[in-house]
């Protein structure tokens, strides 16, 4: 089993780290330095939106950027995408170890990774980092991750259905020093992406990929340079300190959560035989081909600290809805910030009051070999039910990103379109917004017409996909395109069969479905969950996104 236990910190030994738990920080000072970290992290992502030329990255907004303290915790971040920002300290964990190890880090350089094994997502979402330096000791990280719209792989897109290795997905790269003290290495970037050591198929847009991760590298520049301005304002001390003390608040919100959240449980379902101190929960739910995801949610209800144990969930599958260790401590992070009812950044701290279990082998713990394209989009939101029905705190959403790529060789175009909430004790769900860990947008009409050989002929509401209750789930959403040329469409999706579940009496929502239309006689075809098809000018997709599960019994018309 794998144990990930975020109190632990990978460090260079040769590297100072700064000890701030000696200090008391001045509240006032704590929520200064919490949203000037925000800022800068926001700022970061507005310079990347700006310089990014990909519809992918600047039209959707699919990146997230953060900073992060120079044991490679997370500090801040800004409301980018989840399932990125809880896995990418992960990412400059291992980068921090694999230099420590391979010659160090110096400065002027930048660090460009996406595999798997290195903390990534999946082979899309490449990753960026930027050490920083002063008086020569590496005091914090920058780093921005970015969905490029292809990075090779067997399909137009880089999210192919059917992929069964990492080396169907595209360029893996586990650690690459774009710059390296200050010089850049187009040559060698262009080799990884164009002829990936997988032997897999390269990238069909290597000017785009380019152009992106050079947006990204400046991106950190910026949010470097207002750090910079921030320790020249207040001091390198100061700031280092402090970037220690919002860890420690989001270590004591999140440990007030979980005892306030353990003793209302405790009322409902009692205390572990033996040990009054815990309480012990469950919840499961299946992937669309059977798999289980299995949660035993151990709650202390005097310590304020939980355990995540995944053990029983289902093994490796022959498909590519494996997911990285990464991706579930993302799901698990965005779930406890979520129930924290306080104004505090997502950071490294929401962690330190959580052990998480994962049993090597399962399809949370995957080989290194496995293909995983799915897991960042698709697990990720099934654990993220997982979590939230063990605490009870909303009905399923949508439990899909209703992944949808088309391209050629010349171009690929990649899309995540919206569903349903689940609704919660107090509010009914929200219909047609992309759920929990994505928070991308979808591509305008007119730029989607204007840019790719397509017309989108409807992209409405499904009015009464979700769950009736006393709180009702939100609708999902219905989306038809039109193809004007022959190209191949992939659909990456969940929920297909099993539907999203309500929660204390609610009804479940409607499941979604993926449909095909043939011009040359109007046939429509079922897709299923997942697939890929050669398209002719005329045909149309339709896609039907999940409603979200409802919460509570429908009161009884008198």
């Amino acid at each position: 089993k794998k144990v990930l236990d975020s109190s632990k910190k990978v460090l260079d030994s040769s590297k100072k780290v700064l000890d701030s738990s000696t200090k008391v920080p001045d509240a006032v000072q704590l929520s200064i330095f919490n949203n000037r970290f925000m800022g800068i992290a926001e700022q970061m992502g507005r310079t990347l939106q700006r310089t990014s030329v990909s519809t992918n990255i600047k039209e959707r907004l699919d990146f997230s950027c953060a900073l992060f303290g120079p044991d490679g915790g997370l500090v801040a971040n800004a409301p980018h995408v989840p399932v990125h920002l809880g896995a990418m300290s992960e990412t400059v964990r291992w980068q921090l170890k694999h230099w420590a190890e391979n010659g160090g880090l110096d400065e002027g350089d930048v660090l460009v990774t996406n595999h798997p094994r290195a903390g990534g997502s999946h082979l899309p979402d490449i990753t960026v980092v930027t050490p920083v330096f002063r008086n020569g000791e590496l005091v914090f990280l920058v780093a921005s991750r970015g969905h490029h719209a292809d990075v090779g792989g067997i399909t137009p897109g880089s999210m192919p259905p059917f992929s069964r290795t990492i080396a169907d997905e595209g360029a893996a790269i586990e650690a690459f020093k774009l710059v390296r003290g200050g010089t850049y290495d187009e040559e060698g970037i262009t080799a990884l992406l164009a002829s990936p050591s997988t032997a897999s198929p390269g990238t069909r847009k290597l000017a785009d990929n380019l152009s992106d991760l050079n947006a990204q590298v400046a991106a950190n520049r910026r949010g470097i340079g207002l750090i910079q301005e921030l320790m020249d304002e207040t001091g390198e001390r100061t700031v280092t300190d402090y970037m220690g003390h919002v860890q420690d608040n989001a270590e004591l919100a999140v440990r007030d959560m979980l005892r306030e959240a353990a003793e209302r449980l405790a009322s409902r379902f009692g205390t572990v035989p033996g040990d009054p101190s815990k309480v012990a929960l469950s919840a499961e739910d299946r992937m669309d081909d059977g798999s289980v995801v299995r949660l035993t949610l151990t709650l202390d209800r005097t310590e304020g600290g939980a355990v995540f144990d995944f053990t029983g969930t289902g093994g490796e599958v022959l498909g590519n809805w494996n997911a990285p260790p990464a991706v579930t401590c993302a799901a698990v992070i965005y779930c406890v910030r979520c129930l924290v009812n306080q104004e505090i950044p997502l950071n490294q701290g929401c962690l330190k009051p959580i052990e998480i279990i994962i049993p090597e082998g399962s399809f949370l713990s995957p080989s290194e070999t496995a293909a995983v394209v799915g897991g960042n989009v698709l697990t990720s939101q099934r654990v993220t039910d997982v979590c939230l029905a063990a605490f009870e705190a909303c009905a399923n959403s949508q439990g899909c990103m209703n992944n949808l790529t088309f391209g050629d060789e010349t171009f690929g175009y990649y899309e995540t379109i919206a569903g349903g909430a689940g609704a919660g004790p107090a509010w009914d769900g929200a219909s047609g917004v992309q759920c929990h860990m994505t928070n991308t947008r979808i591509t305008d009409p007119e730029i989607l017409e204007r840019r790719y050989p397509v017309v989108l002929r409807r992209f409405s509401l499904r009015r009464g996909s979700g769950g009736a209750g006393e709180h009702a789930g939100g609708d999902g959403v219905v989306r038809e395109i039109e193809f004007l040329r022959p190209v191949t469409v992939s659909v990456l999706t969940e929920r297909r069969v099993f539907a999203p579940r309500g929660m204390n009496g609610g009804e479940d929502g409607d499941a979604g479905r993926n449909t095909l239309v043939r011009a040359l006689d109007g046939r429509e075809v079922n897709l299923g969950n997942k697939n890929s098809v050669e398209v002719r000018a005329g045909d149309l997709l339709r896609i039907a996104t999940p409603g979200g599960g409802g919460f509570g019994s429908k009161p009884k018309e008198k």
